[in-house]
């Protein structure tokens, strides 16, 4: 049913060397051992506010939360978390402390509090201190750091043989110790269920007897885990863009990220198909797409942002038109594709793989996706090629290339968040990275806890598509005013919704 109504610190550093993926979970490698839970928190200090320094945005304030490295052993090395927030705009209306949980991985919650508050409702910044984080190995929190030249040899996830196979391996082996050597004893330590030990400890230091959270994209595994974990200390919790953590297999998993993303396109067809705004409206835009990645598999499609370069097929997908699905923006990829497709063909010339940066290791520690051999491997991409043959070599295959060979800290499970309150689940029926399926699953994972919040739209990110979704979106989180069961909101165009979605993932 359609719901209606509702100086002294310096600025945490947020765009080194850990930044991410701009489509989606950008991943290196990563090792872990899984900690034991349930202890209470072991942070050390208060959090001593000071603004940020940054003259250009006001008003954010920034503290450090010390943190041991890995909870299994609280009394052992720590490590420093950048944290930020903003007061709540009416203190007389106060609720508490919202903790919004960022994606990625290697998203920066400083930044998103700094520097893209409007991200959040003029009603939620009234009535809460947004607070928000920079995960272990992001940011000002401990950054994963590897070697740019090595980083830059990364061998093309478009594996052929055996050969390239095994030459993955040895790479990922290499890149894993280098990360190491140069990130420190945290590299071994950056899993979600660690991460679920730090919000606890930055629930306490915040003096919240229940946390309030917000998580978006992969934000939502750390939520749904720290209901697992601590179901009694949530007072209420959003998890928007919703990934199931209990997806069993890497076939599983690859299958459900390309039927996804091929859905998406499927929806920009129909569209440019209807609008007559449409760059492509009147031609076959499946063939004039088929046409560009042929192009680009031949070195022959030059890179509208690097005049002069070639742009590569896995970049046309996952740079080009994954990028313009996430904010549902099907008039601006179109008009790039009639561009692209009105230029001038390169020379031939051999096209470079884009290195993956260092954001955090944490997707190999989180997700246990093994792949056997080649054979496996060539079995998965033609798969994956099957179930979205317009988007070939989507970033989930490059993200499996480059966990091989990695041990998994926290692989999947089902969740069992027994005495959680009610967790408000939302999603659009048309997310390009997290499809509706997993958020239907998530929900019924969580039982009698989980209230499904329908987006009838596209696009990644849903909370702030509309008045109806933010509407039982604040109404949920300020007041505990849980949305009917069955709950969705209508679609409204892109230049309707207030404030961007998640950035990455």
């Amino acid at each position: 049913m359609p719901l209606r109504g509702r100086s002294a610190l310096r600025r945490i550093a947020v765009r080194g060397t850990a930044t991410a993926v701009g489509a989606a979970m950008a991943v290196i490698t990563g090792l872990a051992a899984a900690p034991a839970v349930h202890a209470s928190p072991s942070a050390t200090g208060a959090l001593r506010w000071a603004p940020c320094d940054d003259p250009e945005k006001p008003g954010a304030e920034c503290a450090i939360l010390s943190v041991p490295v890995d909870w299994a052993h609280p009394d052992g090395p720590r490590l420093d978390l950048a944290v930020a927030r903003r007061k709540a705009t009416d203190p007389s209306a106060r609720v508490g402390s919202m903790v919004f949980g960022p994606g990625g991985p290697g998203d920066s919650g400083v930044e998103m509090v700094v520097d893209r508050i409007s991200r959040f409702s003029p009603e939620v910044r009234r009535r809460f201190d947004i607070v928000s984080f920079d995960p272990r190995g992001v940011g000002g929190s401990n950054p994963v750091t590897c070697s740019g030249d090595l980083l830059a040899e990364r061998p093309s996830p478009e594996l052929r043989s055996q050969a390239d196979f095994d030459a993955t391996l040895e790479y990922n082996r290499r890149l894993r110790a280098d990360c190491r050597a140069r990130t420190g004893p945290v590299f071994d330590h950056l899993d979600t269920a660690q991460t679920v030990r730090d919000l606890d400890a930055l629930r306490a230091a915040l003096s919240e007897r229940k946390l309030t959270f917000h998580g978006s994209s992969y934000g939502t595994l750390l939520g749904a885990q720290y209901a697992e974990t601590y179901p009694r200390r949530v007072r209420a919790m959003v998890l928007e863009s919703v990934m199931d953590h209990s997806v069993p297999t890497t076939r599983d998993f690859l299958k459900a990220e390309a039927a996804t993303a091929e859905d998406s396109f499927h929806e920009f067809v129909k569209w440019c198909d209807g609008a007559a705004d449409c760059a492509l409206h009147g031609r076959d835009v499946r063939a004039v797409w088929q046409g560009l990645l042929a192009r680009a598999g031949r070195g022959k499609l030059e890179d509208p942002a690097k005049p002069g370069t070639s742009l590569s097929s896995s970049d046309l997908v996952n740079k080009m038109a994954f990028r313009k699905f996430y904010a549902a923006d099907y008039a601006g990829l179109a008009t790039a594709i009639a561009g692209m497709d009105a230029s001038r063909p390169l020379p031939s010339s051999p096209t470079s793989v884009a290195p993956l940066p260092p954001a955090t290791p944490v997707f190999c520690s989180d997700w246990h996706l093994p792949v056997r051999d080649y054979q496996e491997y060539a079995s998965l991409v033609a798969m994956m090629n099957m179930t979205a043959p317009d988007l070939p070599y989507l970033l989930p295959i490059h993200m499996a290339a480059a966990c091989l060979g990695a041990p998994t800290a926290n692989p999947q499970h089902r969740l069992d968040s027994h005495g959680a309150p009610p967790v408000l689940v939302s999603n659009a029926l048309h997310d390009p990275a997290t499809g509706y399926p997993w958020a239907v699953s998530v929900a019924r994972q969580l039982g009698r806890s989980g209230v499904l919040l329908t987006y009838e739209g596209h696009g990644h990110g849903s909370v702030t598509s509309g008045p109806c979704m933010e509407g039982a979106v604040d109404g949920y989180l300020t007041d505990l005013a849980v949305p009917p069961r069955g709950t969705s909101c209508p679609a409204v165009p892109p230049s309707l919704r207030r404030g961007p979605g998640p950035a990455r993932g």
